[in-house]
């Protein structure tokens, strides 16, 4: 773990993204923030009350130095503006005094923040839902062209192997559409890792063995994805050992451009994304980073309630680095 998040601050650290953390009094939040802008590796942005931020840092002994900033939605010099951009954006949804109240929240002000191109990336959920955190990049930030909706992976890590696992955070039962998407998306994840992607689509069948509405679901997203994206190598559907093992690869699937060699799995629901990593967190003794949101038109990601400042720290790497590769693709 410790040499991808080395490879990450080296790339980081170059760019120096601004990156919002809306929940400005939580004590791993703080902490997080410090740590980022004493690295000089991102520049933190603490939404909140400045006298509530500042006393709280000062009880826990923490140091915020002043490449921390923090700016407070009930203080805010460009309010008009946002409320504005806010009300233009949601396209009659919204009334100035709706927007105005809305605001005020500290994840939607963060995402307008991202919107606004005042920051590049934001990191929420240590103290509030997934809903709270998505629900406002869904509405405001939306998904990229061709994204119908976005999804959450998790890049498995142990030692040198890298492995990413998708959709295990957001959607219960994609359909064969959806499923596509999430495999175009994980692949496109992947490479900000480091990783050549080789997708496998995941099932209880290899290439025909079973024959059920969930593995003709899983055949029918392989060809759609494929379809769409000739340029990545992606196969299904499989089982796991097929994908993951060359001498079963070999045996059930010698035609499949993988031969066991997959480094990106797509499962076929949440349920069997979401006990996969943690089968492989705790059985096999990987590092489980994530979630990771993928598909939005700017990186939002949603920590765990349960989160160290070590578990933002990173996260924030993570979203930096999405931020950089997002800009560099619309650039390119």
């Amino acid at each position: 773990m410790s040499d991808l998040f080395k490879e990450i601050t080296e790339k980081v650290e170059k760019h120096q993204p601004t990156i919002v953390l809306p929940e400005g009094t939580d004590e791993r939040i703080l902490e997080a923030a410090a740590q980022l802008g004493a690295d000089q590796v991102v520049k933190p942005i603490l939404v909140g009350n400045k006298e509530d931020i500042t006393a709280k840092a000062s009880e826990q002994g923490i140091v915020l130095g002043e490449n921390v900033q923090i700016l407070d939605p009930n203080n805010y010099d460009e309010m008009d503006a946002m409320v504005e951009a806010f009300v233009e954006r949601r396209k009659g949804k919204e009334t100035e005094e709706s927007a105005r109240t809305k605001l005020v929240d500290v994840n939607y002000f963060g995402t307008m923040l991202v919107y606004m191109g005042k920051a590049d990336g934001l990191v929420s959920g240590a103290a509030h839902s997934t809903g709270d955190t998505v629900r406002p990049a869904l509405q405001i930030i939306k998904t990229q062209p061709g994204i119908k909706r976005t999804s959450g992976v998790f890049v498995m890590v142990k030692e040198e192997q890298k492995f990413v696992f998708g959709d295990c955070a957001i959607n219960i039962s994609p359909n064969s559409e959806e499923l596509a998407e999430i495999a175009i998306a994980t692949a496109e994840t992947a490479k900000v890792f480091g990783l050549d992607p080789k997708v496998a689509m995941l099932s209880f069948s290899t290439k025909g063995s079973a024959s059920s509405m969930e593995t003709k679901k899983v055949s029918e997203a392989t060809k759609l994805a494929q379809e769409s994206r000739p340029d990545l190598v992606i196969d299904g559907e499989f089982q796991f050992d097929a994908a993951f093992v060359p001498a079963v690869a070999q045996k059930k699937a010698p035609d499949s451009p993988l031969q066991g060699q997959a480094n990106v799995f797509i499962f076929p629901s949440l349920e069997s994304g979401n006990l996969g990593y943690k089968i492989a967190q705790r059985l096999g003794g990987y590092d489980a980073i994530g979630p990771i949101l993928q598909g939005l038109n700017k990186p939002v990601n949603d920590l765990s309630r349960g989160c160290n400042a070590a578990d933002v720290y990173k996260l924030s790497l993570i979203t930096a680095m999405q931020a950089i590769n997002q800009k560099a693709t619309t650039e390119a």
